[in-house]
C-alpha cells in the first residue's frame, strides 16, 4: 500500500485557499461526508481505492487530493476514518460551530430552516430576516424572523461571521450590500444573479437551475453518444 504515515495538518502548515483548486475542496466535501457515513455504520478503517471507488474516482486522485493537506494513511492500514474526519473538519474550518445570518424567509428560506443537515456539519441559521412584514414577527423552526433593520446589530451581537442569501434576484445585491455592511465575511447565494462583493468577502453561488442544465446537459450528451455509435451490424 502506498499510503504513509499519517501527518495530521498544522493551522500553520494548511496550505492558502488560492493554492487549492476549488474542485479539491469540493471533493474533499464529498470524502468527509462519506467518512462519516462509515464510521456510523461501524467501519474504523478504508483505504484510498475502496473511498475512490465509492465516490466515483481513483485512487490515484483520493491521494492527489488530500497530498495538499499532508499525508494520512498508514502503511498496511490505509486511512483511520475516525482521524481523517477530525483532519478534513480541521481543514474545512468545521472543527467548530458557525452561526449564519439567513437573509429571506420564502418558501425555499423556510426549507432551508429546517434543514437538519447544517447542524450535522457544525453550521446553524442563527437569525432569519425578511423586508415582508407578513413574514416578520413569524417564528419558523425555532427562529423569529426579524425585520432588515435589525440586521446589523444581530450579526454584531451573535458574532456571525456567514450570510445566506434566499431573495429574489432584483433583492439580492441589496441583501448582499447589507450583510456585508454588518461585517458578514462569506455568504452563500441562492438567488440566481451574480453579487458584485468586495475582495474580502467570499461568495458561493447555488443556482439550482444551472444545475439541472448540467445534468441534461450530461444525460443528452450520452444519448448523442449512443445514437452516434455503431451497431456492429453489417450491412446486407
Amino acid at each position: 500500500m502506498t499510503d504513509q504515515r499519517a501527518q495530521p495538518p498544522q493551522p500553520g502548515d494548511l496550505p492558502s485557499d488560492a493554492s487549492v483548486p476549488k474542485v479539491v475542496v469540493s471533493r474533499l466535501s464529498l470524502y468527509l461526508r462519506e467518512l462519516q457515513r462509515l464510521v456510523a455504520s461501524g467501519q474504523q478503517t478504508i483505504s484510498s481505492g475502496q473511498l475512490g471507488t465509492l465516490l466515483g474516482f481513483s485512487d490515484a486522485q483520493v491521494r492527489k487530493d488530500l497530498g495538499f493537506f499532508g499525508q494520512f494513511g498508514y502503511p498496511g492500514v490505509g486511512y483511520r476514518c475516525d482521524e481523517l474526519i477530525r483532519a478534513m473538519r480541521d481543514i474545512l474550518g468545521t472543527n467548530h460551530s458557525w452561526n449564519v445570518a439567513m437573509v429571506g424567509a420564502g418558501n425555499l428560506g423556510q426549507a432551508l430552516l429546517g434543514y437538519r443537515g447544517f447542524g450535522r456539519q457544525n453550521f446553524a441559521i442563527a437569525a432569519a430576516f425578511d423586508a415582508d412584514p407578513t413574514k416578520v414577527g413569524q417564528t419558523i423552526q425555532g427562529i423569529r424572523v426579524q425585520p432588515l433593520d435589525e440586521l446589523a446589530s444581530t450579526i454584531r451581537d451573535k458574532g456571525i461571521r456567514l450570510g445566506m442569501i434566499v431573495v429574489p434576484a432584483d433583492r439580492a445585491q441589496e441583501a448582499a450590500d447589507r450583510l456585508v455592511a454588518a461585517g458578514i465575511e462569506g455568504i452563500v447565494n441562492f438567488a440566481p444573479v451574480t453579487l458584485a462583493l468586495p475582495p474580502h468577502v467570499q461568495n458561493v453561488g447555488v443556482d439550482l437551475a444551472i444545475e439541472l442544465e448540467q445534468l441534461s446537459f450530461a444525460v443528452t450528451s450520452k444519448l448523442s453518444r449512443a445514437a452516434a455509435e455503431p451497431t456492429g451490424q453489417v450491412e446486407p
